[in-house]
């Protein structure tokens, strides 16, 4: 029979594994956009660390960085960089961040393969057919540009949590989170793929990877901006700086103070030495090699806070961006 003493000692070892097992749990949270290359990361990662185990949800990146400002995550996904408010929120939990560009996407505008009228936009199109302005009053493809029908506009987009709905707007409207109301949104791309390819006369935008998992599903549109010739988003127009306003940097941040648990150090260690072959594997572009060289010392020396400055910003070299003071 077991006594009382034999009794604590069990529930005590009990609570050991219990806590051994939460401490060496990998919690990842956030944009849908880098999922994809995180989910890619952790697969590699598992089958050179077998005993570690890692979640991995879809909130968003602003569900993400609610989560991970209340010290929930180790790891948030980004696609886009932290805003001025979640810097706050993290300030205030006293939750310390290491910022980690990981990657390039390219926001892709899309048709139905059947829209026949369509190859290209201008920016400024596109801000008649998104701004909060918009809404209720804007409804056929002809009040776009007179040489298009005059059939009904269908519009998809990412949700309000998105990084990718804030990314585009600031982008295309001039301000994050500045939108007409009355499109259907989705946190998860597949979402849009779905309802664009189901409509002839719908639009919507995602991220790069999702385009080129479903080009024959989709039309990609080429896009000018400032009078410039249209351009197709592609690896090369993103490298090349001509696919603007809608490249963007994709990132993770790390929480500081998870870097003390081995296996979660190890985990973005290994991400950033592995970034480059694996955001090319899920049809992102990748980075120049410095930008990982600079993303490794910030993990190696616990460089803290963000180079962004809480805001986002388009047309900007990571590298130079990169080089400048961080700040929590």
């Amino acid at each position: 029979m077991i006594n009382l003493k034999g009794l604590l000692l069990i529930a005590f070892s009990c609570l050991l594994s219990s806590a051994y097992a939460q401490s060496s749990l990998i919690r990842i949270d956030g944009s849908s956009t880098v999922f994809l290359v995180t989910d890619a990361v952790i697969d590699e990662f598992k089958r050179v660390n077998k005993s570690v185990k890692a979640t991995l949800g879809i909130s968003g990146t602003g569900g993400g960085f609610k989560k991970f400002c209340r010290n929930e995550l180790d790891i948030v996904n980004a696609s886009r960089p932290i805003s001025s408010k979640e810097m706050a929120a993290c300030k205030d939990a006293g939750v310390e961040y290491i910022e980690l560009p990981i990657g390039y996407d390219a926001l892709t505008v899309v048709v139905n393969p059947k829209n026949t009228w369509l190859s290209s936009l201008t920016t400024s199109e596109l801000k008649l057919m998104w701004e909060p302005a918009a809404q209720g009053k804007i409804r056929s493809w002809q009040q776009i540009n007179t040489a298009f029908p005059d059939v009904r506009l269908k519009l998809y987009g990412a949700g309000s949590d998105s990084g990718t709905f804030e990314y585009f707007t600031a982008a295309i409207n001039g301000k994050a989170g500045s939108s007409r109301g009355d499109y259907s949104p989705a946190e998860d791309d597949h979402e849009t793929i779905d309802g664009v390819a189901s409509n002839v006369n719908a639009i919507g935008y995602l991220g790069l990877a999702y385009f080129e998992e479903s080009k024959q599903k989709l039309k990609g549109v080429a896009i000018s901006w400032s009078g410039k010739n249209p351009i197709y988003p592609s690896a090369k127009s993103v490298m090349d700086g001509t696919y603007q306003p809608l490249s963007r940097p994709i990132m993770i941040y790390v929480n500081a103070a998870s870097l003390n648990k081995p296996e979660v150090k190890a985990f973005a260690l290994y991400y950033l030495n592995n970034a480059s072959k694996l955001v090319k594997k899920v049809k992102y572009v990748e980075l120049p090699a410095n930008a990982y060289k600079l993303g490794l010392a910030r993990i190696n020396n616990a460089v803290k806070g963000t180079s962004f400055g809480g805001e986002i910003q388009s047309g900007l070299k990571l590298e130079d961006v990169m080089g400048r003071p961080t700040r929590q």
